[in-house]
């Protein structure tokens, strides 16, 4: 089993949303943050070791990801992201730009018009209708505003039917049953803060820093981009992303500087 490693109480944990951080989410997450995403193993080895996980154990967790697809080597002393972890990378990258369009007032309507399917083929679908940031509205019914253009994997789902919609009902209220917009606000808020509060100055703070960069990234992929007239003018979205931006700056020039310790070691 893949070693759990705590960087900040419990309690802190909790309220921010932090996951405890295992060898594959280590090397998952370093590998997630380079651009291309890859590293030599001797970084990605010495990188583990600041959340206390041993090279033996840092290089089985890379050999694991490889059997699982979701790392690659050539045998030449790199590793590079694979299958769904560069999928997880490019929704990562959307969630940064928060790219929506304008907003006409029509929706997103996708239906699910498909016989009974296995549970991990429906489990899959719903996971791709989610990372859409579409939201189900009844078993089978998935909406969103149309401030986004759906992705390719909903668009060329033959097993999927789509529609523009207008609904009749207030479409604040209609998106407050949708998502979840205060619990996601509340969140975002804590995590700018955090953000303010823990500066990084020096590879002691990589670690620490490290679970919180984590954090954010995620959180901000369940952001639900809504369109401006449905969270009204205190959405913390665009201020947890310009915040975060100005922090990873500040993070990644640290990281690079102790990679290069690393190198000439």
């Amino acid at each position: 089993m893949a070693r759990s490693v705590a960087l900040v109480s419990e309690e802190s944990a909790a309220t921010l949303g932090l996951r405890p951080l295992t060898a594959r989410s280590v090397l998952a997450s370093a590998l997630l943050g380079e651009d291309p995403p890859e590293l030599p193993v001797s970084h990605l080895v010495a990188l583990a070791g600041l959340f206390g996980v041993s090279p033996n154990g840092a290089r089985v967790a890379l050999s694991r990801m490889v059997g699982a697809g979701e790392a690659a080597t050539d045998g030449d002393g790199r590793y590079r992201l694979a299958g769904h972890l560069l999928e997880r990378r490019r929704r990562q990258e959307a969630s940064l730009r928060a790219e929506g369009g304008p907003w006409d007032g029509t929706w997103h309507l996708v239906v699910v018009a498909a016989p009974a399917s296995p549970p991990a083929h429906r489990s899959a679908r719903r996971a791709r209708l989610a990372a859409a940031r579409l939201a189900e509205h009844r078993p089978g019914l998935w909406l969103r505003p149309a401030n986004l253009a759906l992705p390719e994997d909903v668009v060329g789902d033959p097993e999927l039917v789509r529609w523009s919609a207008v609904p009749d009902a207030d479409p604040v209220a209609l998106a407050a049953t949708l998502w979840d917009e205060d619990g996601w606000a509340t969140r975002a808020r804590l995590l700018l803060a955090a953000l303010e509060d823990r500066p990084t100055d020096g590879p002691e703070d990589l670690a620490p820093g490290f679970a919180l960069s984590a954090a954010v990234l995620r959180h901000l992929q369940a952001d639900p981009l809504l369109p401006g007239p449905l969270v009204g003018p205190g959405w913390p979205g665009d201020a947890l992303r310009a915040a975060y931006a100005v922090w990873d700056a500040r993070y990644r020039a640290v990281l690079r500087t102790w990679g290069r310790t690393v190198a000439c070691t």
